[in-house]
């Protein structure tokens, strides 16, 4: 048997995070503990937490101050090593889920016996999926070969050697950049659904276009991969500003320096693997 942790950043979410929890106390395979570390809310997030901890002893509440910029990225990468940081003693599994979205049954069992089964296998996840013309359908903002941020889950090994998570936006593409590099398989099981209750970015600053670009700059994913990331993302949101912008990011972070968040020869394998990707999907179009 696999021990199971899950951590759950949450800002003013007192609409869903009890579905939420809900949903994970309902698994037919347990987690040894679920933490919430609710960062900095004016609702009654905290509240609804330390109620339901108070009857289920798996559940434990963190309370964390931090500005409330909602902007993707560091503030809820911190909030979950705050989490982090009160795990004692033994785990296989570790997991980042974001606290709107409603897991079906078996999610947790499916992913543990996944693990169980592939001993490579570093990280894994379902889908999220969001309600639109009365029915619930799956959120194309990213390919299905990709692990939502929402719906992260590691082996310990693999999560302690690509060296945990980024404190930087784009540590959710990242994460499975270094898995990759450090041989690990990174899975989606498409089977496994997942309600997102909230669409993404619905909070997000207006910055969140130009910290884009950033991020692909500090992933030395270069100019015409980066330019190629930038262009995909502002066609499935629909906008040119988020490409102008995103552009902008680029250049910006280019023309100071900014530092990097993997090394050379990490970056060397994130541009070979994303040109393998880009040439494999053109030849099948």
């Amino acid at each position: 048997m696999l021990d199971v942790v899950i951590i759950i950043p949450a800002h003013n979410e007192e609409k869903f995070i009890k579905k939420t929890l809900n949903s994970l106390l309902g698994q037919t395979y347990l987690p040894a503990r679920i933490i919430v570390v609710d960062d900095h809310s004016t609702d009654r997030t905290a509240d609804i937490v330390q109620e339901l901890a108070e009857r289920h002893s798996i559940i434990n509440l963190i309370n964390r101050r931090s500005k409330a910029n909602s902007l993707p990225g560091a503030k809820v990468i911190n909030a979950f090593y705050d989490g982090l940081a009160t795990v004692e003693g033994h785990y296989d599994v570790i997991c980042k889920f974001d606290a709107d979205l409603v897991f079906p049954v078996n999610y947790l069992r499916t992913l543990v016996d996944a693990f169980q089964q592939e001993v490579d296998l570093g990280m894994i996840g379902g889908v999220c999926t969001i309600y639109q013309n009365d029915t619930w359908k799956v959120e194309g903002l990213t390919n299905l070969d990709h692990i939502r941020g929402a719906i992260k889950a590691y082996r310990r090994p693999c999560f302690e050697q690509i060296g945990g998570l980024k404190r930087a936006m784009g540590w959710d593409t990242i994460d499975e950049l270094l898995a990759r590099y450090h041989g690990w398989q990174v899975k989606v099981k498409k089977e496994l659904k997942v309600k997102h209750l909230k669409p993404t970015g619905k909070n997000y600053s207006r910055k969140l276009p130009l910290q884009f670009g950033v991020s692909v700059f500090k992933m030395r994913y270069g100019f015409f991969i980066g330019l190629l990331a930038i262009s995909k993302l502002a066609f499935r949101k629909k906008s040119l500003y988020f490409f102008i912008l995103g552009c902008l990011g680029f250049l910006k972070a280019l023309m100071l320096g900014e530092s990097k968040l993997v090394t050379k020869d990490e970056g060397l394998f994130i541009r070979q693997y994303r040109m393998r990707n880009i040439k494999r999907r053109f030849l099948l179009t």
